[in-house]
């Protein structure tokens, strides 16, 4: 070696150039593996498989695959690897590559009939199988495998003329015998999902087309379909993340651009109305439902989402028309029965409340919110017929202090008994004065305010503990003490 490179240097580098890696590369495999290398790396593969850590054990395969990559037995491996992991469609071809390395390999040929069986390519599969019967005619396996691959042909040209003729129940009912023998067939599910749709039951449509999407490759169709059906049902949420998974595929595709503007834009409209109303923005709430309604016309749920959303937001009066209006719409929505309750409540028609919260109950009697609505409803109603401090100071249930103190003072100084003259009109100026200054007392402290909204008279005796004692007046003042009124009133 030294005499030739004192001889002729230029002719020894070109051994080392050439001669040297070749040498290496047989030696130590493709990319510089050693044949003990690659064993270990396959023993690792098979004992991380065997507990069940996947990924670690795919790592190995991996480097065994790229140190020998003409050992059919490796990618066979690999490839139960990928179906343990459930990734059938890797899986393919590692076995295709085993079977090309090794054409008698019985094991792969049978793996990938099976494969391809569940996909729903009986053709393919069954070329599989017959090559294993032939060279192993008594393969019990392949022959129940073939017989499966007929029975599914049959069935998939069965399950395709029931839906050319229309007669979408009988395909669905073929269909389900075609998946649970083809599985992994996107083609059988995307048919099921479109008899479903025939049928008018799009929530399971969306059940097949969700697995649909992953079993292509690319199946922007699918996830198309998918949106336009949540977003028909009313899951703006849902439907915005499938058309998203469109673009992902395909940022230019134009269907799914347009449906993607549509579904965004509606979708932020309605979180917006929704933040508004926890922020007690009620006037602009109604005004972003009201473009739901514009955007989006065509679809009944948000339209009567939105006039659920404005009748929430409602004054009483305004409240009670909205929400009669969805009830027509929409006549078991119980929120909308819950609002319009609360609408009656505002207007101290208790009667009508208790009516929408009975009929709301009949449509879900779990609902806790809703009992508690009834029970309070049916308190207020109970408590009217007795006394009602609202109506005593003529003002609404949402009046502010300042709104109560002075429908107070107004009628205070209007009844007072010294303003009359003959004995029967001062008694019933008297009583008229105590119903008063008991209303303001009520309805000017938060606590005992919150009993009577609540359907409970704090001054009623049946509701003091003990049951009785005399009546006690605010600061240990009564008006009527000595039989002698006087009082000022300072008129703001």
């Amino acid at each position: 070696m030294l005499l030739l490179l004192v001889i002729n240097p230029g002719f020894y580098l070109f051994i080392i150039i050439f001669y040297v890696p070749m040498y290496l590369m047989k030696s130590r495999g493709v990319l510089g593996a050693t044949p003990v290398e690659i064993e270990h790396h396959l023993e690792m593969g098979r004992k991380l498989l065997a507990a069940g850590q996947l990924a670690e054990a795919l790592s190995h395969y991996h480097s065994a695959v790229e140190g020998d990559s003409k050992n059919y037995l490796t990618y066979y491996k690999r490839a139960a690897v990928f179906l343990a992991m459930g990734k059938s469609k890797s899986a393919l071809p590692d076995l295709s590559q085993a079977i090309q390395l090794k054409p008698d390999f019985l094991a792969a040929r049978l793996q990938r009939g099976n494969i391809l069986l569940k996909q729903g390519n009986t053709e393919e599969a069954r070329e599989d199988f017959l090559a294993v019967l032939n060279r192993s005619p008594d393969h019990e396996e392949a022959h129940d495998q073939l017989h499966k691959a007929d029975d599914l042909e049959l069935l998939q040209e069965e399950a395709h003329e029931a839906h050319h003729r229309g007669d979408y129940f009988t395909a669905v009912q073929v269909l389900e015998k075609v998946i649970e023998l083809s599985p992994w067939d996107p083609e059988s599910r995307e048919l099921r999902a479109e008899c479903y749709i025939r049928l008018g039951d799009p929530r399971k449509a969306i059940m097949d087309l969700t697995p649909a999407t992953r079993l292509r490759a690319d199946n922007r169709a699918a996830f198309l379909k998918l949106s336009q059906l949540h977003y028909s049902l009313g899951n703006h949420h849902d439907s915005l993340s499938q058309v998203r998974e469109c673009l992902k595929l395909d940022q230019d595709d134009k269907e799914c651009f347009v449906h993607y503007k549509q579904v965004k834009k509606l979708s932020k409209q309605l979180d917006t109305a929704e933040e508004l109303i926890l922020e007690q923005r009620y006037r602009e709430a109604i005004e972003k439902c009201e473009s739901v309604m514009r955007t989006e016309p065509n679809v009944a749920f948000y339209t009567n989402k939105a006039k659920e959303r404005i009748c929430f937001c409602l004054s009483a009066e305004e409240a009670v028309d909205i929400c009669s209006e969805a009830h027509q719409r929409e006549p078991q929505n119980i929120h909308i029965l819950r609002d319009r309750a609360e609408a009656y409540i505002l207007q101290q028609e208790y009667e009508k409340a208790v009516e929408d919260y009975q009929e709301a109950r009949e449509f879900d009697q779990e609902n806790q919110e809703l009992r508690e609505g009834l029970e309070r409803a049916q308190k207020l109603l109970k408590q009217s017929r007795k006394r009602d401090y609202y109506k005593i100071l003529g003002v609404s249930r949402s009046a502010n202090k300042q709104e109560i103190i002075k429908a107070y003072r107004k009628l205070a100084q209007q009844w007072h008994p010294d303003n009359f003259q003959s004995e029967a009109d001062k008694k019933e100026a008297e009583k008229k004065f105590i119903d008063i200054a008991s209303a303001k007392e009520v309805l000017t402290n938060p606590e005992m305010r919150q009993k009577f909204d609540s359907g409970e008279d704090p001054l009623d005796p049946e509701n003091q503990q003990g049951g009785g004692g005399g009546r006690e007046w605010p600061f240990g003042f009564n008006p009527f003490e000595g039989g002698n009124f006087h009082f000022k009133f300072h008129q703001h």
